[in-house]
């Protein structure tokens, strides 16, 4: 009997199934997300490649109680890039899937291939690529330097093909640059579709773990940020990592919002050079470059990532509004939290900035949304609205409460300990972190309770 198609719905945010389009998703509540896929109705369920293999490793399942289960963290390959090494939380892991995702041109591609050169000297290295020739990666990679003999490129993107390669070679690094391009020809839907991303996924998930090779998955993004394809495909893997960063500018910031084997809040910071991503080591001098002097409305503040503090710069600019209605504009940190320290000012300070218009600017292009850089943004704000300089040997930092208090805020002594490290002589944090700090000399601490204290000090 012939096979017929018959068209199914799913949602590209989370993968659900419908047979009709629907105008919102009721799995995960978002609009305009239904997408039409011919599918064979002849293709009856587990005759999917990734079925087919997850069948073929029954007759070798086994039962392990936990207890005999071992467990050695010292089996994490390191890439000898410890920018990301700290971002997968000590190495890459065996039989791991880790999905990397970007804008176009930020990087993916050249920083796996970084992976691959330092790797590729003492191991087997299998590149995947379903966009670009040998020739092409070959350019690219002559930028970088010289390759050992132990990188294999396979430049294919059916499904079957591949997991034959891989399945023969047995490499122990596996890079798939992209999941959008490859496709199983038992799915009838085109390349980058919802059903063959989550097919091509769940077939290298099955043998990361079954041979215990690490995957590496680049995923383009949409224009929300986002990788594009269902959302289940972020949960399917074990690390997500994403690139963050203005592609026209030098840095790149990458960052694990998804990790099984790490911490989700630490950041590897890389500039991007002929040569391909150099890590940066010290990022907080980096950021810090270029800070003018004695300008009004630059303040120094710090804030963790994960473990690592950064010294950022906020830049403020307070001038009379032309017009009736203030302009308020907030590059770098949250709108919403400028619109409300600036209503703390004006309530408890009695500072009249309800016609002045306000621009807050996290110099460098970084993103920071921590508490911890209120105090900051409330000493930019005030230096300009003043027109008076804060001292540049200065750093503030601390949590700012509606009332005007001056909150404790996590790890002072790291962050005191880099401002330090940096030349600063003044810190000026929380009263109620003073005790943990004590034990650091050469920089004079100054404790406040309120935001009225840090104004009459600064």
């Amino acid at each position: 009997m012939a096979k017929t198609k018959k068209s199914i719905f799913f949602c590209q945010n989370c993968g659900h199934e419908e047979a009709k389009w629907l105008g919102q998703c009721p799995a995960c509540g978002e609009w305009n997300t239904f997408v039409e896929e011919k599918v064979d109705s002849g293709i009856t369920k587990g005759t999917t490649a990734a079925a087919r293999l997850a069948r073929e490793s029954v007759r070798d399942a086994k039962v392990t109680p936990l207890n005999e289960v071992t467990a050695d963290d010292n089996v994490r390959c390191r890439t000898g890039i410890r920018e990301l090494d700290r971002v997968l939380g000590g190495g890459i892991v065996p039989g791991s899937l880790v999905l990397v995702g970007g804008d176009p041109g930020i990087g993916k591609s050249t920083l796996l291939l970084q992976v691959c050169q330092r790797l590729a000297a003492d191991r087997k290295i299998l590149y995947i690529s379903g966009e670009e020739s040998q020739a092409q990666i070959k350019l690219r990679a002559n930028r970088m330097g010289d390759f050992s003999d132990h990188l294999y490129l396979l430049c294919e993107t059916n499904l079957s093909t591949i997991s034959g390669v891989i399945e023969k070679e047995r490499p122990e690094l596996v890079i798939i640059d992209s999941i959008q391009t490859m496709y199983s020809e038992e799915v009838s839907s085109a390349p980058g579709s919802v059903s063959q991303v989550r097919e091509s996924t769940n077939l290298f998930l099955q043998l990361a773990k079954g041979l215990n090779i690490p995957v590496f998955i680049v995923g383009h993004v949409t224009k929300e940020g986002t990788v594009a394809g269902p959302r289940v495909l972020e949960h399917m893997v074990d690390t997500v990592l994403y690139f963050e960063g203005d592609r026209h500018a030098s840095y790149r910031i990458l960052r694990a919002v998804k990790n099984r084997f790490g911490s989700t809040n630490e950041i590897g910071v890389f500039e991007m050079q002929q040569t391909g991503l150099v890590e940066v080591e010290n990022p907080s001098e980096y950021m810090l470059s270029g800070r003018p002097e004695h300008a009004s409305g630059s303040v120094v503040t710090c804030s963790m990532e994960g473990t690592r503090p950064i010294l950022v710069e906020i830049q403020a600019l307070v001038c009379q509004s032309n017009f009736g209605m203030p302009r308020r504009t907030a590059a770098g940190t949250d709108y919403n939290r400028v619109n409300l320290l600036m209503a703390v000012l004006e309530k408890r300070l009695g500072m009249a900035l309800g016609n002045s218009d306000a621009y807050v600017n996290v110099a460098g292009g970084m993103r920071v949304n921590e508490p911890a850089i209120d105090l900051g943004i409330v000493m930019a704000v005030v230096s300009s609205f003043r027109n008076r300089p804060v001292d540049e040997k200065t750093i503030v930092f601390g949590e700012v409460g509606l009332s005007g208090e001056v909150r404790a805020v996590n790890m002072p002594e790291q962050r005191v300990a880099e401002a330090k490290k940096l030349g600063f002589e003044t810190c000026i944090l929380p009263e109620v972190s003073l005790k943990m700090v004590k034990g650091i000399k050469g920089i004079r601490l100054v404790g406040v309770r309120n935001i009225g204290d840090a104004v009459r000090e600064i």
